[in-house]
């Protein structure tokens, strides 16, 4: 398998800049075709609901434990970042029409922001513009790229080049993503709210009070500060997010050649909801998360011809190639402005 992007042109045509979770161009928001593709399922899937039950009690018990000195911090943080990390996988779920009929109940079911930082309506709008395959990696329309265009790497500085390369080596990712990640993502709804969007700071301001009463529950009712579940439990949560994310997309000519199949059937496939088979998600964004290994098992040969051969046996294997070493240029190969 090759890291290395297709040989063909991308396409380069002017863009719609867009801002999301990894940057902003300034301007405004990539209308999506891929909304359009959100089917509702059209019965309760209750293994999802389950799941969900489970995720809420198991951040809830873990910060009672931690709040309560039942466990120590090196126990009871970890579990309950893996809890805050397997809602944001929820919220994955909820997002291309999953797990009831209800979109209300649906949003009622993934919206408390464990994370605190990530407003879910916010994700929500700006994984539908990510999911333009079309313009899938471009740092100008695609809000989860991590690239760059070929005019802002002659603009920055080395300082600022150093750190794009260190964040595309997985160490700095997982260490230093979450800053950066939350920070630009920050700044660039700053300039939204400064030019005057209404909606945004509508929505912003409901996430403020949904943020507000999840840091009350814990400060409030399991006495874990703010400050330490901001440190110990959103940061690792949000790198564990990152995880899934460091490998699954390349550029490439083809569109069905930049996202990634992720062979992992540990404990992380569990926490990513089956994502990391992630060419086939973008494939068919509505298939469940418990149905894609079962369709990815039936048509594997041709998932993976379909998508350039671009496989990864694991993240045991991302960590072994990628973990100091840089897994491929910040510079995006088809945008020269």
């Amino acid at each position: 398998m090759t890291q290395t992007p297709d040989s063909a042109p991308f396409d380069a045509r002017p863009a719609a800049p867009t801002t999301g979770i990894f940057g902003d161009s300034g301007g405004a928001a990539l209308p999506s075709a891929a909304a359009a593709e959100v089917r509702l399922t059209d019965r309760v899937e209750w293994q999802t609901v389950a799941l969900a039950a489970g995720i809420y009690g198991g951040w809830a018990a873990a910060l009672a434990a931690g709040g309560g000195a039942l466990l120590p911090l090196w126990l009871w943080a970890p579990l309950a970042a893996w809890c805050v990390a397997w809602q944001a996988s929820l919220q994955h779920e909820v997002i291309h029409g999953h797990p009831t009929p209800s979109p209300g109940l649906n949003r009622w079911i993934a919206g408390p922001p464990l994370t605190l930082w990530l407003a879910y309506e916010r994700y929500r709008e700006t994984h539908m513009q990510h999911h333009v395959d079309e313009r899938l990696t471009d740092p100008l329309d695609d809000p989860e790229s991590f690239y760059v265009t070929a005019g802002t790497w002659e603009r920055i500085g080395r300082l600022h080049r150093n750190l794009l390369l260190v964040l595309n080596t997985l160490a700095g990712r997982l260490v230093l993503g979450p800053l950066w990640t939350v920070g630009r993502f920050a700044v660039a709804e700053g300039r939204r709210l400064h030019r005057g969007d209404r909606r945004l700071r509508n929505l912003w301001l409901r996430h403020a009070l949904q943020a507000a009463a999840v840091a009350a529950v814990v400060d409030g009712a399991f006495g874990v500060p703010v400050w330490l579940y901001l440190l110990a439990v959103a940061w690792p949560a949000t790198s564990l997010m990152l995880l899934r994310s460091f490998a699954e997309h390349r550029p490439a000519a083809l569109p069905g050649h930049r996202s990634a199949i992720v062979e992992s059937r540990g404990p992380l496939a569990w926490l990513y909801l089956s994502n990391n088979l992630h060419a086939l998600h973008h494939e068919r964004p509505g298939l469940a998360w418990f149905v894609l290994p079962k369709v990815f098992r039936a048509n594997r040969s041709a998932v993976l011809e379909r998508n350039g051969g671009f496989r990864l046996s694991g993240y045991g294997e991302v960590a072994r190639r990628w973990l100091l070493a840089p897994r491929d240029h910040p510079r995006h190969p088809g945008r020269p402005v």
